[in-house]
């Protein structure tokens, strides 16, 4: 019996006219995004209505943690990818791997 759960895919989701790529090859998988745009609109959440007072930081887990502990659980690697660049890797060891790519990404987003 295997250890983790293979799959094998190839999906075209369109979000707000971007399409966003998943690719599943065994127990990797990669997302990729088309922009920093677009991957900062996926990681907003809902739109807040004006004049709402901005929701303090919550002392609950870390979404990323949260992540990369379920694809260890599972067996599987996330590539997740801006523009065909790694960004973040979760899966491979017991924290996020966060690229430089997605430091530079984030930093860039802020001057557009």
């Amino acid at each position: 019996m295997p250890s983790s759960l293979e799959i094998e895919a190839q999906l075209v989701i369109t979000w707000n006219g971007h399409d966003l790529q998943l690719v599943a090859a065994g127990t990797y998988l990669i997302l990729n995004v088309p922009s920093q745009q677009v991957l900062d609109l996926l990681t907003a959440g809902p739109p807040k209505p004006p004049g709402a007072p901005k929701k303090a930081k919550s002392d609950g887990p870390d979404p990323l943690q949260q992540i990369n502990d379920l694809a260890r659980q599972l067996g599987w690697v996330l590539d997740l990818r801006v523009g065909g660049k790694t960004y973040v890797t979760f899966g491979v060891q017991r924290t996020p791997k966060i690229t430089l790519n997605a430091v530079l990404g984030k930093i860039g987003s802020f001057f557009k």
